[in-house]
């Protein structure tokens, strides 16, 4: 059966990937990115591909607003964007733990709220985070703002699925590990990570699918390397 998917942070890498994985299976999908001029071109063959800009820096109740005039349903949401910093803790600035924040945690939660009342009774939120995040797992230097972060959707997973228990809406987090993306190449120029983001896409989307036939509120390492 068809389900309307909305997928935050769709304009490249892995984002990308799963909006083509979802629109070749027949799917309903709404991209949602800054890079509304990018999604149009990626997207053009799909007619069941809807893109929208969608900042996660700016307000998103306002945003939501307007979403909230054209999708009716959601099945599955997919948190995707991320904003990842790396330099030296003592050169992070205010600037760069906030936007980490706001786009990796604020934005997200937000985002959460303002589709409550359009998710249908079993939808899967599926929250995108990093092994960086992920408690006992080996830590990186320059990553102070974006693995804190993205810790903080951890938590947010447990607690929302706290709140949310006695029903069937399901939240889940996929805590990823290096992958090959535009963004890893931007922090860490000339690293070549073991999976593209073609091959973790296939998985995620599987278990958005799936997944929520088997865990809830649940923290799921998906990397090649031992923590």
């Amino acid at each position: 059966m068809s389900k309307a998917i909305v997928i935050v942070g769709a304009s490249r890498g892995i984002g990308l990937e799963l909006v083509k994985n979802f629109a070749f299976s027949g799917h309903k999908v709404f991209a949602l990115s800054r890079d509304l001029d990018k999604m149009q071109e990626a997207f053009k063959e799909f007619p069941n591909v809807s893109p929208f800009h969608f900042d996660l820096s700016e307000s998103i109740e306002n945003q939501m607003c307007e979403l909230s005039k054209i999708i009716e349903r959601v099945d599955i949401l997919i948190n995707n964007a991320g904003y990842l910093v790396n330099k030296p803790f003592e050169t992070i600035s205010h600037s760069d733990f906030q936007l980490s924040y706001q786009i990796n945690v604020i934005g997200v939660m937000e985002t959460v709220q303002g589709m409550l009342n359009l998710f249908s009774k079993d939808a899967h939120i599926v929250n995108i985070s990093s092994m960086g995040g992920f408690q006992g797992s080996v830590k990186f230097a320059g990553l102070s703002a974006y693995s804190t972060s993205k810790a903080a959707i951890c938590s947010f997973t447990e607690l929302f699925s706290e709140e949310f228990k006695n029903t069937e809406l399901a939240m889940n987090c996929l805590c990823l590990g290096a992958v090959q993306t535009e963004m890893l190449e931007e922090a860490f120029p000339g690293y070549k990570a073991p999976t593209s983001a073609q091959e973790m896409a296939e998985f995620i989307t599987d278990f958005a699918l799936n997944g929520n036939r088997y865990f809830k509120g649940k923290i799921l390492p998906v990397s090649l390397s031992t923590p």
